[in-house]
């Protein structure tokens, strides 16, 4: 795992299908949030902290999305609750703004990404030609700027849009050394990653993950021109479902060589709205459906209390505010202890869901 310091992150949420509601979260706060509330007393992260519960840092795995983290947090609630009662720890209540400082907390710490090796990053470092213009503290070839001079290392928006707009000038070099584009992988990538910001000259340097309200971001996709192409069964919104940054950093380096030409340029601040329009709107969005999410909704006997004005519970999906991944987590915390009294009192068992069968019920929900 590639450990980080602390982050500052505004990552923003989409609420609604269209992107239209945001909240907004803040790494820094999501980690004093896990203090603050006390989570650390159990888990631990990166070795600190409890030990009662697994340490969250381990838990790093692709398929480790925003969509499973809310239903495993749904899933496992009743005993997480009884055993914070039994350690004497205050059940915490989640807002969906600290749901989302937590959420951007885990990002920051490269939670959803793929696990990475050192070894296999610095042979790929290598393989791939990166080292034949580009040193450690010095460069054999003018222009190319040192590792540790790489300002993306810590921060993944800036390492899109640098491969980005680096990559026409890299298609040159490829084509004037008569190598083919070299061409990667997320894993690939990621081991690059773990290798170079582990280095001496570059390990323990603070990392920076900012994502913006994502109003602009809209603007640009269509100045810039990347609408003209991304339209229809080419929509990005519809290409970057569970996509990492990593995987998104590649995807951007790998397309390079099939854009027209010249190429759109980034600055960072522009990538990061670019970023919060596309790629946050979706990766919390989930690919739910709702007419599954109708059935798992009745399946799971949430119509016994949700569907019936006597017993207390909310009308859902009524309210001006859309549904998410993290909004059903600041529901959980928030609702969630009264709401298994009641299914106690009903004799109905706490209901548990797959990280499918979440991002459905998402969605009919949100259909409402």
């Amino acid at each position: 795992m590639i450990k980080i310091g602390m982050m500052a992150v505004g990552l923003a949420v989409a609420g609604s299908a269209l992107g239209a509601s945001i909240v907004s979260g803040d790494a820094r706060r999501g980690e004093q949030l896990f203090q603050t509330q006390q989570c650390i007393t159990c888990h631990s992260f990166n070795g600190k902290g409890g030990t009662i519960a697994p340490d969250l840092s381990k838990r790093i795995d692709r398929d480790y999305t925003p969509a499973v983290m809310a239903s495993l947090m749904w899933n496992h609630a009743p005993q997480m609750w009884s055993t914070m009662t039994k350690q004497g720890v205050s059940r915490p209540t989640l807002t969906a703004q600290s749901a989302a400082d937590l959420f951007a907390y885990f990002i920051s710490a490269r939670y959803f990404e793929r696990p990475g090796d050192a070894a296999r990053g610095k042979l790929a470092f290598t393989e791939e030609h990166c080292a034949d213009c580009h040193g450690i503290t010095s460069s054999p070839v003018a222009g190319a700027p040192p590792v540790a001079k790489w300002e993306s290392l810590s921060d993944a928006v800036v390492l899109a849009q640098q491969m980005w707009n680096h990559g026409a000038k890299m298609h040159e070099a490829f084509a004037q050394r008569k190598l083919a584009w070299g061409r990667l992988t997320s894993q690939e990538l990621t081991d690059m990653l773990v290798y170079l910001q582990n280095l001496p000259e570059t390990k323990g340097r603070a990392a920076n993950f900012e994502i913006p309200p994502a109003e602009e971001g809209e603007k640009l996709f269509q100045s810039k021109g990347c609408v003209n192409c991304h339209a229809g069964a080419t929509a990005l919104e519809n290409m970057l479902k569970n996509q990492t940054m990593t995987d998104i950093a590649v995807d951007m380096w790998d397309h390079q060589p099939n854009m027209k030409q010249p190429s759109p340029v980034f600055t960072a601040d522009e990538m990061r709205q670019i970023v919060s329009y596309i790629w946050a709107r979706q990766y919390f969005k989930g690919s739910g459906s709702a007419e599954r999410g109708k059935k798992v909704f009745t399946a799971k006997k949430c119509t016994t209390c949700h569907d019936d004005p006597a017993s207390g519970a909310p009308k859902l999906g009524k309210g001006k505010d859309a549904h998410s991944d993290i909004t059903m987590v600041a529901a959980l915390w928030g609702h969630g202890p009264r709401m298994l009294e009641m299914m106690g009192q009903k004799k109905i068992n706490w209901p548990r869901f797959s990280a499918q069968e979440m991002s459905d019920v998402i969605a009919y929900l949100n259909s409402l």
